[in-house]
């Protein structure tokens, strides 16, 4: 009686299609292509198949032992000397094969843990959990403030997802929430201006990673030059207002926030259901008439000192020009910028005027508002409609007409191939004369 036959997944594979072609189904040609084989290999292992059957696809090397394994002479060997050198002294696999090349026992740590798993010398051991000790809470208000983006389906499982945007105070607790659509830029600036409008500026903001609040990539030449770290928009933002941007290194580290996310995700959830509110303006609305201030009494705590760290917004400072998108721009010749695939024409009357090739700063506002500025200062300009900047664009590309210079000597025609000009031509060429043809 036959035993069994294992077969790998690849093997299985072949059987399958060579039974195909033994069926007439598909020819050769096809099972090779099917199989990711040359012709001739196709060949070879049809004619295997056919004289052994099922057993002439199976690896002819498989059960048999390694040409490159070692033997069981220097396996014992080094099993032995783990056990009297190493063993007492409890080291690891990978030390132990160094140790053990050192004695002239060349054994890759892989192989040696292996070896050392089955004689029962090793004890495979699972890697705990690194211990988190819980951080004290910040002493005063405003010292530190956590800020968070949580994806949720607020208007239920068969809307669209939101983000809510979250602020929470880490010595209070004290919250404060924005429902947006996604974590953005505008969304975060425009939560921190509502912080800052009714506690004033805090100290430091704990974020994570994302692009929105800090930025990996590399300095520009200007930043290098100006000894600046690269910052994104809403970084820039912070650092005018004296805002230092401390990143977390995992969800853990800001815990407040985060458990502050899971009180929002039941509680706010449920009173949008309740109320049937199912747009973002209309739970900004809840958020900001009351329901933020309900989880604050409930839920905030006195800090430990009761001075308060947020410092008021400096006088002449406008948040509206803080929070803001900045974007450089370089002026064409014709005084215009482009920005957003719009097009701008700089006012001849702007005092400085800027030249062409200077650059310039477009500030946007939160509310959709422009301004140009040059050296600080607010410039004149009018946007071009389509139609204008078009216009403009023909009217610079538009050849200029070549103008013929005077006493330039008419060309006769047939003169450069009259017999006699190419004589003199040749006799100009023989003395080293240039002639104009």
């Amino acid at each position: 009686m036959e035993g069994h036959l294992l077969m790998s997944a690849k093997e299985w594979e072949r059987k399958s299609v060579l039974e195909l072609v033994l069926n007439s189904k598909i020819t050769l040609v096809e099972a090779s292509r099917r199989l990711h084989l040359s012709y001739r290999q196709t060949l070879r292992v049809h004619q295997r198949y056919l004289e052994s059957g099922h057993a002439g696809l199976v690896h002819r090397r498989r059960g048999q032992r390694s040409n490159r394994g070692y033997s069981e002479s220097f396996r014992d060997k080094d099993i032995q000397r783990y056990r009297v050198r190493y063993a007492e002294h409890d080291l690891a696999p990978s030390l132990a094969a160094e140790k053990l090349a050192e004695d002239g026992l060349v054994v890759d740590h892989e192989t040696l843990r292996r070896w050392l798993l089955d004689s029962g010398d090793w004890i495979k051991r699972r890697k705990r959990r690194a211990h988190r000790k819980r951080r004290t809470r910040k002493a005063h208000f405003g010292e530190l403030v956590q800020m968070d983006g949580s994806f949720h389906n607020w208007f239920g499982r068969d809307r669209d997802k939101a983000c809510l945007m979250n602020m929470v105070d880490d010595a209070t607790g004290a919250t404060m929430g924005l429902l947006d659509k996604e974590e953005t830029t505008a969304a975060a600036m425009q939560l921190l201006w509502q912080w800052i409008g009714r506690y004033g500026i805090p100290v430091a903001l704990y974020t994570d990673k994302r692009n929105v609040y800090i930025t990996n990539r590399e300095p520009t030449i200007e930043e290098q030059l100006a000894d600046e770290e690269p910052m994104t928009a809403f970084g820039k933002a912070c650092d005018k207002l004296g805002i230092a941007i401390i990143p977390a290194h995992s969800p853990q580290a800001k815990g407040r926030v985060e458990r502050s996310n899971a009180v929002y995700q039941d509680r706010f959830l449920k009173e949008l259901a309740l109320r049937r509110i199912t747009s973002i303006s209309s739970a900004n609305q809840l958020l900001a008439n009351g329901f933020t201030d309900s989880l604050n009494d409930k839920f905030a705590q006195a800090p430990v000192h009761e001075d308060d760290y947020h410092r008021p917004v400096p006088k002449g400072v406008n948040l509206a020009d803080i929070f803001s998108i900045e974007d450089e721009r370089i002026v064409q010749n014709d005084w215009c910028i482009r920005h957003n695939n719009e097009h701008y024409q700089i006012q001849k009357d702007n005092t400085p005027l800027p030249k062409p090739k200077d650059k310039i700063i477009v500030r946007t506002r939160l509310d959709g508002s422009r301004e140009l500025l040059c050296q600080g200062k607010p410039l004149h300009y009018q946007k071009l409609s389509k139609t204008e900047r078009a216009a403009s664009r023909r009217a610079d590309t538009q050849p200029a007409q070549p103008r013929t210079p005077k006493n330039t000597p008419k060309k006769v025609p047939g003169l450069s191939r009259s017999p006699w000009r190419q004589n003199s031509i040749l006799m100009a060429a023989d003395s080293g004369k240039k002639v104009h043809k």
